[in-house]
């Protein structure tokens, strides 16, 4: 597997191989990934008075967080050991060629705020808004713009094409086409058992 550079990235855009809307601007390309920026919404966990969240409960688990707009020109601040999901401005496709990675910018790093938790890796085929799962580990609360260059995505070739890949009908693709932050869809895994 070989990361696309930047020559390659500027090539894959042009031809349509990988799809980012809204266009992007050309200082998001960097020499080996683009730039992405924040969306507008934001999802938080609620404070509630239960002993556990249970994943194979949907609603339990989409209960236990509450959506937010921020409106253009305001931040949203993240507070010192919270989590917060949002998405990416960009809404992305991958061809069923390549893989994709999510990694934190280090400007944002260096603020104490991760971009991903665990949830880096997209898959070939993967449409839609990238899921940023957001925490902040340091010591002093963080302003977040919408528009804000806060993570990006690095592209990896694969030895060969997937032949089933995310988004297909015979997968259980739980984020394919998103649009906004999403609650956890683990429910799901549980379903496939049945």
């Amino acid at each position: 597997m070989a990361i696309l550079s930047d020559k390659d990235i500027r090539e894959y855009l042009e031809e349509g191989k990988i799809k980012i809307e809204p266009i992007l601007d050309e200082k998001q390309i960097q020499p080996s990934s683009i730039d992405m920026r924040l969306g507008d919404e934001f999802k938080v966990f609620k404070v509630i008075r239960k002993p556990f969240i249970d994943p194979k409960d949907e609603e339990d688990v989409s209960s236990y967080m509450e959506s937010t707009t921020v409106e253009e020109g305001e931040a949203f601040i993240i507070h010192p050991n919270e989590f917060a999901l949002a998405t990416t401005l960009e809404y992305v496709k991958v061809p069923d060629n390549l893989v994709a990675r999510v990694e934190g910018r280090s400007s944002m790093g260096r603020l104490g705020v991760t971009m991903h938790v665990t949830a880096g890796f997209i898959d070939p085929g993967f449409e839609g808004k990238i899921t940023l799962e957001i925490s902040n580990i340091g010591a002093m609360p963080v302003a977040l713009y919408p528009g804000q260059r806060v993570c990006q995505i690095v592209f990896e070739t694969m030895t060969s094409p997937s032949e089933i890949p995310y988004g297909h009908p015979s997968r259980n693709s739980k984020y394919m086409g998103q649009t906004s932050p999403e609650s956890s869809r683990i429910k799901r895994d549980y379903e496939l058992k049945k």
